[in-house]
């Protein structure tokens, strides 16, 4: 099978979420035959212009060996990667995105949690951004994944949520193409929440065509994974998305879950307040976080 994905950013500021985050991106490398780019950002002088009286090793030297940990560790595990290391000055969700356009990266996997200068946590600025607005897929690791060591990470089963939007449509390709290179089984789900209906008679009148809908959104997984020869299995739930969504990955040993940045909370809206945000929040499993953006793979 030819590469479908060819190379992958991995973003790092040196804390335990971004080698947690690396070390994902280093298995994902090393399985799919990507090149790993390693970038790390320093913030402009202007932005931390009053913290000078701290006393720290230059940031260019801590961004420097930032990038030359993680670049270590990927050689350690396969030395047959192909490893780019850089430091730039600037913003950081906006310095890995724009490197990310530039250089034609296919996925970018990074910690959901990091520091900057002063510590703050990650996720809410530089993650959350990048989720926000990247137009690649974007691996985002939580800050427990850091106990693994790279052999230990595994992509055997996927988790597919799919609410039959746009956003879930190019979730899919990529799930079931990750799979597929992977030899991964995914498991799908849609989940039918009725917290918002008014009463008993409203939520019975409209149950049925919510179900008929899921069925229809799971047929379209399941026609894609025969397609592609995956082994995939799939359930409707009844309840909120992202707690069935965390509460199935928890339960059943989930690897990785695959989701769309767009759907559930309507066409247009930002990834903010949807449902991928929140299951990135509160899941310890990885999410592999696809925009509508995204090309198919």
């Amino acid at each position: 099978m030819s590469r479908f994905i060819e190379s992958i950013l991995i973003p790092t500021d040196g804390s335990d979420g971004a080698l947690a985050g690396a070390k994902h991106g280093i298995a994902l490398a090393s399985r799919t035959a990507a090149d790993l780019h390693v970038l790390s950002v320093v913030k402009s002088r202007l932005s931390i212009a009053d913290f000078d009286e701290v006393e720290q090793p230059p940031l260019e030297e801590r961004a420097t060996e930032a990038v030359e940990e993680i670049a270590g560790l990927a050689a350690a595990y396969d030395d047959d990667l192909d490893v780019t290391t850089r430091v730039r000055e600037g913003t950081p969700f906006q310095s890995i995105r724009e490197y990310a356009n530039r250089r034609e990266i296919d996925v970018i996997a990074m910690g959901t949690k990091g520091h900057t200068e002063l510590d703050n946590v990650f996720l809410g600025s530089v993650t959350e951004n990048v989720l926000r607005t990247a137009r690649k897929p974007v691996l985002a690791v939580p800050p427990n994944a850091v106990e693994a060591e790279i052999d230990d990470v595994l992509f055997d089963r996927l988790l597919l949520p799919t609410d039959g939007s746009d956003g879930a449509a190019i979730a899919t390709e990529w799930g079931i193409a990750l799979a597929a290179r992977l030899e991964s089984s995914v498991h799908t789900l849609y989940s039918i929440d009725t917290s918002s209906f008014i009463d008993a008679r409203e939520r019975d009148e409209v149950l049925e065509a919510l179900e008929k809908s899921g069925e229809e959104a799971i047929d379209a997984v399941r026609e894609r994974g025969e397609e592609a020869a995956v082994s995939l299995s799939d359930s409707i739930v009844t309840g909120s998305p992202v707690v069935e969504i965390t509460a199935h990955a928890s339960e059943h040993d989930v690897d990785l879950i695959v989701m769309g940045t767009h759907g559930w909370t309507g066409i247009g809206q930002w990834f903010l307040g949807s449902v991928t945000e929140n299951v990135v929040r509160q899941t310890d499993v990885p999410v592999f976080c696809v925009p509508v953006s995204a090309e198919s793979p």
